[in-house]
């Protein structure tokens, strides 16, 4: 996955040359922004494959790069931050964060997680050429070959997990997956997250395709077990 394009967004400048080096010594190509105002303007006229983001930053933070981010992208965003509580780490993923890393981190570890998500988002796109069709369930539609999902005819903005999860769900319809199931396929057993990430996940999914939560059309819990699609 060497020669893919990297955007650090970290406005400790000791860090990110750290990380910069660290990466170009990896062979990836590495942009960088010291906040979320400039990383936005590099996003306008680059298009990297990745994004490592701290929260902690002047003009724009980290949460409101991401929320910015995921309404027009579906790349993968890693969070580098110094913040420890879950609550931080569920914000992240509320927003579309797909991994989460503690600051101060091993770079090896740092690498084995840009690789991990990289090579889930380029077999994600892979799964998706090979099939042109539209699926339809009720009001939803869905374009493999696109990657494009529409609710009432509406284009509804998924994250790179959030998409993963939905096409999981309308490749195996009626399939009840249990958290540490879906966790697994999506995340993988390298990561070093919280199962508690795919609750959140389902919940902004949900949110997505659902007006009433409690009667979810879609995606549903079976108490006990864990999920499915109904079809």
């Amino acid at each position: 996955m060497a020669g893919e394009i990297i955007l650090i967004v970290e406005d400790e400048i000791g860090i990110r040359e750290l990380i910069q080096l660290y990466l170009q010594k990896n062979g990836y190509h590495v942009l960088t922004a010291s906040d979320g105002v400039e990383a936005l303007m590099i996003l306008e006229r680059e298009q990297p494959r990745l994004i490592l983001l701290d929260i902690e930053m002047p003009r724009m933070d980290g949460f409101e790069l991401c929320r910015q981010v995921r309404a027009k992208l579906t790349l993968p965003i890693i969070y580098l931050s110094s913040r420890r509580g879950v609550t931080d780490k569920l914000k992240c993923f509320e927003l579309g964060g797909d991994d989460y890393i503690t600051k101060p981190f091993d770079f090896s570890e740092l690498k084995a997680r840009i690789e991990a998500n990289l090579r889930r988002y380029r077999q994600f796109g892979s799964d998706i050429e090979q099939s042109s069709d539209i699926l339809k369930y009720g009001q939803l539609e869905i374009d493999l070959n696109r990657c494009q999902f529409k609710l009432n005819g509406e284009p509804v903005e998924l994250s790179v997990k959030e998409a993963q999860l939905l096409m999981l769900f309308v490749q195996h319809p009626n399939q009840v997956w249990s958290a540490e199931q879906l966790y697994d396929h999506i995340w993988g057993l390298e990561s070093t997250g919280n199962i508690e990430t795919v609750k959140v996940h389902i919940s902004n999914l949900r949110r997505k395709l659902d007006k009433d939560l409690a009667h979810s059309q879609y995606i549903r819990t079976v108490r006990g077990f864990g999920y499915l699609f109904a079809k």
